[in-house]
Order: C-alpha cells, then sequence, then structure tokens
C-alpha cells in the first residue's frame, strides 16, 4: 500500500541512514540535527506536510500511472499536459511557502527522463532497462522516498572529453565488471538536498562518443550505500546557523543545502543500472534531464512571490511605498517575476507524449524559460535591495538588539513609525539579505545561473531548436524574394 509520508515520518526515515557527511573537515555525527544542514531537512520536509493539507493535495498529489495509487507528485511520471502544467504550478507553490530550494525537482525530473530514455534503449537493444526503471519507480513511489539527481560531474579540463582527461576519474565511470554488478568511481558535484535523500540517481553529464562508452552509465542506489562519501559545500552566513539567534538568520524554517558527492569503488547490481555504455542515447537523456529541469525553475518564481513581499513591506516600513519610483520599480519586479510564470507554463502547455507514453515540456520553450531565469532573478534581486536601502548591509547583530547596553538605541534609531518596532523592520530587512545576498541566495540566483547548465547551454539549445529555415522561407515569400528567381 504506497502511503503519503508526513513530515515527522519523514525525518524519522532520514534518521535511519547511514550518511558518510564531512563538514569544515570533520565528519557530521548527527546529519539531521546538525544546525547548518536542519534547514534544509526542513524545506523538504514541508514537501511532505503540506501534501497533506486539502488546499494543495490537487497540486501536491497525483495517481501512479503503474498502481492507480495516491502519490507525492515529486515521486510522478507526467502523464499529460495537464501534469506537466501541475509541475510548474507546484514548484512555484513551493517556492512560496518555503523561500528556497526544497530540493526534490532533480530526482522527479532524472526519473522522467530515464522513463522515456530506457523505452529508447530497449526498442533499439532489446535491453530490460525499462523494466528495471519501472520495477524502481513503483519502489519510490510506493515508500515515498526523496531521490537526488547526480548529473553535473567534476569535469577536469573542460576542453576536453571524459577519455583524455589526466584523471580519468573526474567523469564517473565503470573501473570494474562483476558477475553480479559494476564497481563505479568518480564524483558528481553540487548535489542539491543530498544529505536529504533516500536514494542517489547518477546520469552522465553530457553526450558521450564511442570512447567515453565507461562513461555513459547511469543507475541508482540507497544514499547511504558503501563507498559514498558526502562534503558539504559552504553557503554565505551559514554559520549565522550555529550562534543560536533567530531573526539573523533570515528565514526562521528553511534552507538549502548543496554537496559533493564521491563515489570510491561502489558496487552497482545489475537491478539498478538503467544505462550501461549506451553512449548513443546518452545525448537524449542529458537534453530531456535538462528540459525538465529548466522547467523546475518555477521555483524562482514563488521564492520571488517572497522577496516582493518583503520588499513591498520594508518599503511601507521605511515609509517610501508612496513614492512614485518605488512603486514603479515594485510593479516591474511583478513583471519580471510573472514572465518567468508564463515560460514555465507555456513549455509544459506545449508539452508532448513520447513513445514511452511520459510527457514531455517543449524543449525549446524551456530552454527560453531558463534562459529568462538566468537574468531576471538577478534585477528583481537588484530592485529589492534599491528599495531596502543600506542599512540591508551594515544593520548590527540580533544580540546587539538584546543587550541590554545597547539594544534601547537599536530601538530608538532603527524605529521609523510608531507602530513598527524596530525588530519588525530587522526581521524583513535579514529576510532580504537571506534571499539576494545571504544562504538563500545559492538558491535564488546562483542556481539561477548555472543550476541545470550554464546559460549558453540554453543558447546552444535554443539556436538548434529554432526552424530559422522557416522563419526566413516566410520572410521571403512576404517580400516576394521568391518571385525574384
Amino acid at each position: 500500500m504506497a502511503r503519503l509520508m508526513n513530515a515527522k515520518e519523514y525525518e524519522e526515515s532520514l534518521r535511519k541512514l547511514k550518511l558518510n557527511v564531512y563538514m569544515f573537515g570533520k565528519k557530521v555525527l548527527n546529519v539531521v540535527d546538525d544546525p547548518i544542514i536542519r534547514p534544509s531537512m526542513n524545506a523538504v520536509a514541508a514537501t511532505y506536510e503540506f501534501a497533506h493539507k486539502p488546499e494543495y493535495e490537487e497540486i501536491l498529489t497525483a495517481r501512479s500511472h503503474l498502481t492507480g495509487k495516491k502519490i507525492n507528485r515529486f515521486t510522478h511520471i507526467h502523464q499529460s499536459v495537464e501534469d506537466l502544467v501541475k509541475k510548474s504550478k507546484m514548484g512555484r507553490l513551493m517556492g512560496s511557502l518555503t523561500a528556497c530550494c526544497f530540493q526534490r525537482c532533480v530526482g522527479m525530473d532524472a526519473m522522467n527522463a530515464l522513463s522515456i530514455t530506457t523505452y529508447a534503449i530497449d526498442r533499439k537493444y532489446e535491453t530490460e532497462y525499462n523494466k528495471r526503471f519501472l520495477k524502481y519507480l513503483e519502489y519510490i513511489q510506493e515508500n515515498d522516498l526523496v531521490c537526488d539527481g547526480a548529473m553535473t560531474d567534476s569535469k577536469g579540463d573542460r576542453s576536453l572529453p571524459p577519455h583524455k582527461q589526466a584523471d580519468p576519474d573526474m567523469f564517473l565511470r565503470v573501473v570494474e565488471e562483476l558477475p553480479h554488478g559494476i564497481v563505479v568511481r568518480g564524483s558528481k558535484a553540487h548535489q542539491t538536498g543530498a544529505v536529504n535523500s533516500h536514494e542517489i540517481i547518477v546520469m552522465p553529464t553530457l553526450t558521450m562518443k564511442k570512447e567515453d562508452m565507461d562513461y555513459a552509465i547511469s543507475f541508482a542506489l540507497p544514499s547511504d550505500a558503501p563507498g559514498i562519501t558526502y562534503i558539504m559545500g559552504r553557503q554565505s552566513c551559514d554559520t549565522r546557523k550555529l550562534e543560536g539567534l533567530t531573526f539573523d538568520r533570515g528565514n526562521m524554517f528553511y534552507g538549502g543545502h548543496e554537496a559533493m558527492v564521491v563515489f570510491d569503488n561502489v558496487f552497482v547490481p545489475w537491478e539498478r543500472l538503467f544505462m550501461y555504455r549506451e553512449y548513443d542515447f546518452t545525448t537524449q537523456l542529458v537534453e530531456n534531464f535538462a528540459a525538465y529541469h529548466r522547467q523546475s525553475y518555477a521555483c524562482k518564481v514563488g521564492v520571488g512571490d517572497v522577496l516582493i513581499g518583503a520588499t513591498q513591506t520594508v518599503a511601507e516600513y521605511n515609509g517610501t511605498e508612496k513614492a512614485s519610483h518605488v512603486k514603479d520599480k515594485i510593479v516591474e519586479m511583478n513583471h519580471l517575476n510573472e514572465t518567468l510564470f508564463c515560460g514555465c507554463i507555456a513549455c509544459a502547455a506545449e508539452g508532448h507524449r513520447e513513445a514511452s507514453g511520459t510527457y514531455l515540456v517543449d524543449l525549446l520553450l524551456a530552454n527560453v524559460h531558463k534562459q529568462n531565469v538566468t537574468r531576471f532573478p538577478y534585477e528583481i534581486a537588484r530592485l529589492a535591495q534599491d528599495i531596502a536601502g543600506g542599512l540591508l548591509v551594515t544593520l548590527p547583530s540580533e544580540a546587539d538588539f538584546k543587550s541590554p547596553e545597547v539594544g534601547k538605541w537599536l530601538e530608538k534609531y532603527f524605529r521609523t513609525k510608531p507602530d513598527v518596532p524596530a525588530e519588525q523592520r530587522a526581521r524583513i530587512l535579514r529576510l532580504i539579505e537571506n534571499i539576494t545576498m545571504g544562504s538563500a541566495a545559492v538558491g535564488y540566483l546562483t542556481e539561477s545561473m548555472h543550476g541545470a547548465g550554464s546559460p549558453q547551454a540554453q543558447r546552444i539549445m535554443i539556436s538548434r531548436l529554432v526552424d530559422m529555415k522557416q522563419k526566413q522561407k516566410i520572410a521571403k515569400e512576404l517580400c516576394g524574394i521568391d518571385q525574384c528567381l
């Protein structure tokens, strides 16, 4: 019987894992309760908790096409254009509820891409990858698990393909074949929510040629499989979470994290292998995953909603909300944010059914959407900082506000209106700081730039997918060029 875990059950399921995690040069003995990691776990837990709320049920849950049972939408394989649209709405919803990265999109996008590619490989080579994958998918759905989608390799020298790297482990590869499976070695970088995941799904990071077939592999393993080590990435202002204070963190409840995942001679059984040296299918897997994940940046719209709300609030606290230039800037913030939403809805609405039965977004529009995501959040953040004012970066510590010696001066001189305590103004400023410069800026800004591929990757795909010949044909017909020949 499939079940929808709640937040508490999810937390307890993580406690059963035996992850090998390092941070600040030391092994993390209690990953779930570590004060730096905990906010990111809370964000994933929210995807479980809100799925039980009647007002969010339609967006956050779905019916499994395998079993017909009710499941969390983050474990669903898209069965219609409506599913794709709901996925975009889910991203915005969760972004607006947490104001950070909630970490489940990559695994969802990996599973949907694999549902297409495994089917295609089987049709060409008469393999059983899709059968393996569907069995794995049912396991994920039945247990309501979080999957980390691991695509990005360390890459080494970017000018060289995998097989020409000075260190062959710069791209994750198979190093040994055994009777019951394979052994792999390498790493995956920038892994969002890795230590909050039950499973890790590995995919190749780029198109492979025959010489690189040892790198053309995709598989899934429990996140605590022997030989897997997690090294936590640093974030701006991350140690504020260690100070025992509250509003200096900006976001009181949620956060995100990234990690380097090292595979040191890790065994993968055959039944968990979804691609093995079929290098000719790496392009399809990479491009379809990228398109799904570029659609997933609907989450930035949700975070943008929070940032715009915070900016309007600080303008009211400062007494500048009626100034014409402030009103115009907030209009521009909303314009940019809703334009992003148009993009993710459009690529979903123009989606289509693949041979496997899975619905795929429109690749061109998904790449156009993500190209906008590399730009608009930065402008929204700039306008937020403009309206917030310089106190955003000169505000004293929460400890100073609570100090019996100097707290009274901060309350006196940072108060703007009689009905707005200085602490309220400080809290909203810290939230803006968190989203635009602090730990949440990883998810809102840097991830907007580099997540799901660099800006140039989207421009390359746009150039490939646009039907330039048809545009030229119409232009020539309308001005009569063809009649001149």
